[in-house]
């Protein structure tokens, strides 16, 4: 195999390290891990933290709709960082044919990255309600987890309310650098719900 884009589109492994209570993260680092010393193949790791649409996903529940709240992982200035799957596939192509060519490199991509308070607020603005705000500290998540240690979402609402690795700066992102426009939240929810 020539060159490799390994499945990691998420968050910043590396930067989150091993032995999270996100296992899965710890699999994403072995890949890295393999792909690193060796010179016979071509690498490069596309990350993107998570869809924009799984805000919005009721198991998730940061965004609910149903109750009218919104749900902040951490505390309320926590940033998250979120691409719709269409924008990643085109800027998956774009870094795949782009010169000079990427080699052996880990490339930022961003729809948008904003703390939940914003979030919050662009609910408010673009569906004209008010949502409840309820924080999730995370001593309340990792409690959460410890009943229930085998639960995905709650391992992710953990590694979400972290807030380390979770998100970057958009404007040193792949797509903002090459001036290729993305969804953010904003948009996303006017055209989605």
């Amino acid at each position: 195999m020539k060159r490799y884009f390994p499945w990691q589109f998420g968050v910043d492994y590396d930067r989150i390290g091993r032995g999270h209570a996100q296992d899965l993260f710890d699999e994403r680092l072995d890949v890295r891990d393999l792909s690193r010393p060796q010179d016979q193949t071509e690498w490069v790791i596309v990350s993107t933290v998570a869809f924009t649409s799984f805000l919005f996903e009721p198991s998730f529940g940061i965004v609910n709709l149903a109750e009218n709240t919104i749900y902040a992982l951490g505390i309320w200035s926590t940033s998250v960082t979120v691409t719709t799957p269409e924008d990643i596939g085109r800027l998956t192509a774009e870094i795949c044919f782009t010169e000079p060519r990427i080699v052996n490199s880990v490339v930022y991509t961003a729809g948008d990255t904003i703390p939940y308070t914003q979030l919050a607020d662009i609910v408010d603005t673009v569906l004209t309600r008010k949502v409840k705000r309820i924080e999730w500290s995370l001593p309340e998540l990792r409690n959460e987890l410890m009943k229930d240690a085998d639960n995905t979402i709650k391992k992710y609402r953990v590694a979400f309310g972290e807030g380390n690795g979770v998100s970057w700066d958009i404007n040193e992102t792949f797509n903002v650098k090459q001036k290729i426009e993305t969804v953010g939240i904003a948009q996303w929810v006017q055209e989605n719900l």
